[in-house]
């Protein structure tokens, strides 16, 4: 028996979407004939190695690529059944044969969902972030799977695999809203919802962020020899410590986001995350220190504004933070949360730090001002030397 050859291919259309991203497929070769299945998974053309046939410099490239390699497993899986059966094997069985199970399955019922959804990228990748881990945990799931007993025992493979409280319910918060639409289709009946009796379980989250003396340490630390590649993730880290941009909107960027403007540069971008537009007059913020890093990298930007994916960033940032003696572990979602905190501390208009953190709601910039507490020690000697 001549077994068929798969192999994930990207973009093979030779064409983007509106979004700038393409499908991931994987391939099917037998007898010079060829079919094509749709992993759901759509990626910028530099998040594709080309050679090794992966997906890199993506938030969630360890996820996704597992869910890679696993949908190439589930194919193999069927082949072999159908195998074992005494079939002949042909491209057209293996697609009938998959297509009759996956179009009962959750897990394909969920990437249809959030494929056709209005979400941005960004968060449709933290859903299939979610799939990937449900696959890993059980690679087949059916509908009638989903009862108390398995999600409970998901919960507890999350946290066997290390994962933290706030990062398990974000991942069971997903998964309950995977089991409504399931519901809402009639996949599901409401008697059998399996978050009846479930409490998801959340620990109020603390803001970090880095003190003056701790941005100095940074600002004047030496990499040199073995360290020197941390550079680039320091560099990335300081700009937006002075500019507060989220790692999804640093990484967006290009070059025609520096933007001249009387004779002074901003950055003009729309965050990935909430589609507002942002300016940033880069000589205003932290004295210019955001552009001295820019002339750094002088007719290089695209290649500075390009990082690994968040989490071996975050590892990087683990080692640089040691490297600069400080006690505190930080992420580089740190940089936003040290933009504002500092701004506020030095007399920013709350409603100013709103507009330039993007924020949607001044709730959410709020939170800024009540997590240093010198912040209330600086407002009242400002009152008290009113009354003087």
């Amino acid at each position: 028996m001549r077994k068929i050859s798969y192999r994930p291919v990207y973009n093979r259309k030779k064409c983007l979407n509106s979004r700038g991203t393409a499908l991931v497929q994987v391939e099917a070769y037998l007898n010079k004939k060829k079919v094509y299945f749709s992993t759901h998974i759509y990626l910028r053309p530099e998040q594709w190695d080309v050679k090794k046939k992966v997906i890199k410099d993506h938030p969630n490239q360890d996820a996704l690529n597992g869910m890679l390699k696993e949908f190439i497993i589930e194919l193999e899986r069927k082949e072999l059944a159908l195998w074992r059966q005494g079939k002949v094997i042909t491209l057209n069985l293996i697609k009938d044969e998959f297509k009759s199970s996956t179009d009962i399955s959750f897990l394909n019922f969920v990437r249809k969902e959030i494929d056709a959804s209005q979400l941005k990228d960004s968060t449709k990748q933290n859903h299939l972030t979610t799939i990937g881990l449900l696959q890993s945990f059980k690679p087949s799931i059916e509908f009638k799977d989903l009862n108390y007993n398995f999600i409970t025992s998901f919960e507890k493979y999350l946290y066997d695999a290390g994962y933290q409280m706030n990062t398990v319910a974000k991942h069971m918060k997903h998964l309950k809203s995977f089991v409504n639409a399931a519901i809402n289709k009639g996949y599901i009946d409401l008697n059998d919802y399996a978050f009846r009796r479930y409490k998801i379980k959340m620990k109020e989250g603390k803001h970090v962020f880095l003190l003056p003396d701790e941005m100095k340490r940074l600002e004047e630390l030496s990499l040199i020899n073995r360290n020197m590649h941390f550079q680039h993730t320091l560099d990335a880290f300081l700009f937006c410590c002075y500019t507060g941009l989220r790692y999804s909107d640093f990484t967006n960027l290009t070059e025609k986001n520096i933007v001249k403007i009387d004779r002074e540069l901003w950055l003009i971008f729309n965050s990935v995350k909430t589609g507002i537009e942002v300016k940033l007059p880069l000589n205003l913020l932290f004295g210019g220190k955001a552009l001295n890093i820019l002339t750094k990298y002088q007719n290089k930007w695209n290649t500075f504004f390009s990082l690994k994916s968040n989490s071996n960033i975050n590892k990087e940032l683990i080692r640089i933070g040691k490297l600069a003696n400080i006690d505190k572990h930080f992420s580089f979602h740190t940089a936003r949360h040290t933009n504002a905190t500092l701004l506020i501390y030095k007399g920013a208009n709350i409603t100013t730090v709103q507009k330039l953190l993007g924020h949607k709601n001044l709730t959410t910039t709020q939170i800024y001002g009540e997590v240093m507490g010198s912040t209330i020690v600086r407002d009242l000697k400002k009152c008290q030397k009113g009354k003087d």
